[in-house]
């Protein structure tokens, strides 16, 4: 991690990987957290492989779903990896995405009281990290992630 250029979160979540994995592969389980609540998430497109598609839409009021992320995926290990970035849209076309160009790679490990989440942002200049940093990356990458928590410990066995 590069301090000047990257943003990071970690979270413990009490799930096994294959739970907290299934919330991110199944395009109806990624919907119910991806984006911070109230706000409304609808998933286009989830090709959960490289090169695959991320597409997702947003709404405030649950009727206009407006354009949030369209992405492509760069690497995907199965139940340890995710590797995205908006740099590239979902048709392999370099894109500059508003308000910031970024990569994000979430690992999972195995923990004794689940899975250790970790998010890693990367941005290509220090005005850009700096812009997602402001913006809020701490508090919706750290939302996202509780709820994302909060769902895989509801699916997990007792």
């Amino acid at each position: 991690m590069n301090p000047d250029l990257d943003l990071s979160l970690e979270r413990i979540i009490r799930a096994p990987r294959a739970t907290v994995w299934s919330a991110w592969a199944d395009p109806s389980r990624l919907e119910k957290w991806w984006l911070p609540a109230p706000m409304r998430c609808r998933v286009d497109q989830l090709e959960l492989r490289p090169g695959g598609a991320f597409v997702t839409r947003m709404s405030d009021d649950d009727t206009e779903f407006v354009p949030h992320l369209d992405a492509c995926f760069l690497a995907v290990d199965e139940l340890q990896r995710i590797v995205f970035t908006n740099a590239v849209d979902s048709t392999w076309r370099p894109a500059n995405p508003a308000p910031v160009t970024m990569t994000a790679t979430i690992t999972l490990h195995e923990h004794p009281d689940g899975t250790d989440y970790r998010m890693l942002v990367r941005h290509g200049d220090p005005e850009s990290r700096a812009r997602h940093d402001k913006l809020g990356f701490a508090d919706g990458w750290g939302t996202v992630a509780g709820q994302l928590a909060a769902l895989a410990e509801s699916m997990a066995p007792r």
